[in-house]
């Protein structure tokens, strides 16, 4: 059955910043948004479920002296489409990064994923690594608190939403937090620290939540968590020659930072970086520490 592009209505202007390009292409039967900045090696920014590109408002310009960034809203994410019908499966997800990846024209780049955009950024990865693989070039991958097969968090509750009941109660809370109670304490527990959160935060992270379709595609997702985790298990032994970076907060509430250690043992060039007393989103609660670590990185 032919894809079908749900319209969406006009958003609001939420600023990029300066230095910072909003751009569109046209992929798998939607219109996606992304974010474009700086100059010099590509390095690609994956948000998490329910992120979007806001998510790197402190990173791009923060990179952007030092590669060409790109923040994309994924589809049925941000103010990109939400097309029916599409495979938004860990898999399935990786596969259309890198077929935008492969849209921009480069010819190699840095990955980057936070929580389930790192998983996603492993999957992309592991296809990279395949000898039938004609794409960009990976050089380098970044992980800031990825979902992983070895946090025990998020394995019981994620797939409960994707079954019927589940899912009833995930929408009847989402309508609840469309309406704004929820949000700000819902959002606020991803941080160690409730006075780190910047101004404007929560401004931005509710702005595409009057677009319909975000929870149906964020259930889309659920639905296939246990098996993408299993998915992902058997992918991670062909990462091992991947140069890669772990970002974790010490105190994250979402990815235990006690699956970072069984993670690392998959990569042979491996470096970690550890972010005392910070939660879940590293990049917005002590976003100077994050970019210089990332451009450390990036500069080796």
């Amino acid at each position: 059955m032919k894809n079908e592009v749900q319209q969406i209505p006009a958003r609001p202007t939420i600023a990029a910043g300066a230095g910072v390009e909003e751009c569109w292409m046209d992929l798998d039967g939607g219109r996606m948004r992304y974010l474009r900045a700086g100059s010099g090696p590509a390095l690609i920014l994956l948000h998490g479920l329910l992120g979007y590109s806001f998510s790197w408002r402190f990173t791009l310009p923060a990179l952007a002296p030092y590669a060409t960034v790109y923040a994309p809203d994924l589809l049925g994410a941000g103010f990109s489409d939400r097309p029916r019908g599409i495979d938004h499966s860990m898999g399935g997800t990786a596969q259309r990064v890198l077929r935008f990846i492969q849209n921009l024209g480069l010819e190699s780049f840095d990955l980057l994923g936070t929580s389930r955009g790192g998983a996603v950024a492993m999957a992309a990865a592991a296809e990279c690594t395949r000898a039938e693989y004609a794409g960009p070039r990976l050089r380098r991958l970044v992980l800031a608190c990825p979902v992983n097969p070895y946090s025990s968090h998020g394995k019981w509750l994620a797939p409960f939403f994707g079954t019927r009941v589940g899912a009833a109660l995930f929408r009847a809370a989402m309508a609840i937090t469309r309406m704004h109670f929820m949000f700000p304490y819902w959002h606020g527990r991803l941080y160690a620290d409730k006075s780190k959160i910047p101004p404007g935060t929560l401004e931005g992270y509710k702005a595409p939540l009057a677009i319909p379709g975000l929870f149906e595609h964020a259930l889309s997702i659920v639905r296939t968590w246990t098996a993408d985790l299993q998915e992902l298990e058997g992918l991670l032994p062909k990462l091992a020659a991947v140069p890669t970076l772990l970002m974790w907060g010490s105190k994250d509430p979402a990815v235990f930072i006690s699956s970072m250690k069984p993670l690392a043992r998959h990569f042979a060039n491996v470096q970690t970086v550890v972010f005392p007393g910070i939660g879940h989103l590293p990049y917005e609660e002590c976003p100077e520490e994050f970019n210089r670590a990332l451009i450390e990185f990036l500069q080796q």
